[in-house]
């Protein structure tokens, strides 16, 4: 092979324009040959993300002409609103044989995106052992791990020998796991004593115990607990897979880490979002609902924007007087602004992985106002120079020297706080903190920055 083509063999699948053109033009021939040669050899992953970026007629003809033919395990791999209308369009026996071939956590996954009325007519064709897995996933909240755990796993009584596992294993091979990485020991009641590795089992004679191979198990997730929780779970404890037990202690099932891995990147997404005042960003959405999840902290922004609008004309005389004010006090609020998101991402960064505690608080905000101090002293010594020289005035100098000074002070503490405050009252940290350190940073440095020119100059 030409070492060009071995490394776009090897190469992560990337969504060529091309590629996409010819999908959209066989669509719209109706050429159902063409399609299966173009999207039947992609991975699951791949043909996901073909789908979500079709325009929607050409989603619907592709689906019509050749979506009883696609691989099921591309459903949980499309975004959420797109699985949405794929359901909608693909027939009920299509759906239900997919939620049959699917991992059970899967399953759930795709069944909570099927329009009510058909989920009963989905689930009423759907094998019986199918059905019970899949209601007794939707009968959790989201963002669960009762909605993310796997029904199947393996589990082997502690007097069992290696070989005798193995030969079990290979008994039952089609009600394994695709994938699955440990033994789970249970005692007579089926609560889990350990955890025996695959890669440990393999390695041992047929006649050792499987007992003498089991590791204690760090970490169990019950039903009801947090995504979050889970996902901090396996990063703290490096975990590739974890049991979920219920409200005895009996083993019901399993995570692992490849659900894992997109919890974190979705709570990461989310996060970020909240951070920007946005609570959704599909690719999928339609104007009015991007226009409905930003409009609120837009709203909320116009009334704090309107509270340090208010501090500027309390000094309008003094503005009047001495323009060079109306030119340099945007500069301090910039600053402030700045810096008080850089100390609030890293607060809300701490508080979501569990690092910054009430015991260690009182550290972090110190450290927050000193950084804050002294880069402020390097920034006003700065500006004031640029400034005293662009304008002739020590005075001005002076004056937003010390209202930068004061200002990322100032936003290092408050950017510190009011996350902390926010997760105190009960209240999502990521969600509304960047609207108040804003006005807090723009409030403050208006006021020092009008207040001592106002003094110095006047």
């Amino acid at each position: 092979m030409h070492p060009a083509d071995h490394e776009a063999a090897s190469a992560p699948f990337r969504l060529d324009p091309h590629f996409l053109a010819s999908v959209i033009g066989a669509a719209g021939d109706r050429d159902g040959p063409l399609l299966r040669r173009l999207l039947q050899p992609l991975h699951p992953a791949d043909l996901a993300d073909v789908l979500e970026q079709l325009p929607g007629d050409a989603l619907r003809h592709v689906l019509r002409l050749i979506g009883q033919e696609l691989n099921p395990e591309f459903l949980p791999e499309l975004v959420m609103e797109r699985r949405e209308a794929v359901l909608a369009l693909l027939p009920a026996d299509y759906v239900s044989r997919a939620l049959s071939e699917l991992d059970t956590d899967d399953a759930a996954l795709v069944a909570s995106d099927v329009e009510e009325e058909r989920l009963e007519e989905v689930l009423a064709a759907a094998p019986d052992d199918v059905r019970a897995a899949v209601e007794s996933g939707l009968s959790f909240d989201e963002e669960t791990a009762g909605r993310l755990m796997q029904r199947e796993f393996v589990a082997a009584p502690e007097f069992w020998t290696v070989g005798q596992t193995i030969d079990h294993l290979r008994a039952v091979a089609d009600a394994l796991p695709e994938r699955f990485y440990e033994i789970y020991v249970v005692d007579p009641a089926f609560r889990p004593i350990g955890a025996a590795a695959l890669s440990t089992m393999l390695r041992e004679p047929r006649e050792t115990p499987l007992a003498s191979l089991i590791s204690p198990m760090p970490f169990m997730a019950r039903p009801e607990m947090d995504q979050e929780e889970v996902a901090f779970a396996f990063q703290r404890y490096h975990l590739v897979s974890a049991p979920v037990v219920d409200a005895a202690g009996r083993l019901t099932g399993m995570m692992t880490v490849d659900d894992i891995v997109t919890v974190i990147l979705e709570e990461g997404t989310e996060d970020l979002l909240k951070l920007s005042g946005v609570t959704g960003a599909g690719m999928a959405d339609s104007v009015l609902r991007s226009m409905r999840s930003r409009l609120p902290w837009l709203l909320l922004n116009l009334l704090t924007a309107l509270t340090a609008s208010s501090v500027i004309a309390g000094f309008q005389g003094a503005i009047e007087k001495l323009v060079a004010l109306a030119v340099l006090m945007p500069i301090v609020a910039s600053l402030g602004g700045n810096a008080g998101t850089q100390t609030l991402a890293i607060s809300v960064r701490a508080i979501a992985a569990r690092d910054l505690t009430t015991f260690n608080a009182s550290r972090f905000i110190g450290r927050e106002v000193l950084t804050g101090a002294l880069n402020g002293l390097l920034v006003a010594l700065l500006l004031g120079g640029v400034a005293g020289f662009w304008f002739q005035s020590f005075g001005l100098a002076l004056a937003i020297g010390l209202a930068v000074l004061a200002n990322l002070t100032c936003a290092g503490l408050i950017g510190a706080l009011v996350p902390l405050g926010l997760r105190r009252a009960g209240a999502d940290p990521a969600v509304a903190s960047s609207v108040f350190v804003t006005w807090a940073t723009d409030l403050i440095g208006f006021l020092s920055f009008l207040s001592l020119a106002s003094w110095i100059l006047l």
